[in-house]
């Protein structure tokens, strides 16, 4: 069985949303961090950092974000 390539998706339209928890003062220009994560598509999300927007988004299934003990509800998602 070969396992799905989440690179390969189109992250285009993905909108992505913040979960900021009381890093303030933690970015490297003094604001707070914020992670930010957004639906690819069912099942799949794209996670990011609000500091570096350039960088590309690590990919995980809801079943990895669970394991993680991320829980999309708290970026206004659901799983």
């Amino acid at each position: 069985m070969s396992e799905r390539n989440l690179y390969e998706l189109d992250l285009a339209q993905v909108q992505f949303n913040r979960a900021c928890g009381g890093n303030q003062g933690g970015g490297d220009d003094g604001s707070e961090t914020c992670v930010t994560l957004g639906l690819v598509e069912d099942g799949v999300y794209a996670m990011g950092d609000s500091k570096r927007p350039d960088r590309e988004p690590l990919l995980f299934t809801t079943e990895e974000l669970t394991t993680a003990g991320i829980d999309p509800a708290r970026f206004g998602l659901s799983a």
